[in-house]
């Protein structure tokens, strides 16, 4: 079986963060569900952190993995 990937974009690329797709949401539906969840934990907490939010997606199946964005090229 193959995992299947979203990226969630950010203004800064540090910030950037690759999940994976729980096996029981639609591809054509995760990132509306993901950012739906992301809006929650903002809404609810104000001085939300990433942990606060990593926290939310896992315990609706998303996982965040880690990544190499790739070198800076300046």
């Amino acid at each position: 079986m193959s995992v299947r990937l979203m990226v969630l974009p950010a203004g800064e690329p540090g910030a950037i963060r690759v999940v994976s797709i729980p096996v029981d949401v639609e591809e054509q539906e995760a990132f509306r569900h993901a950012t739906g969840i992301i809006s929650e934990v903002e809404e609810q907490n104000p001085d939300y952190a990433w942990l606060d939010i990593e926290d939310a997606l896992e315990k609706h199946g998303y996982r965040v993995l880690e990544f190499v964005l790739g070198p800076a090229l300046d």
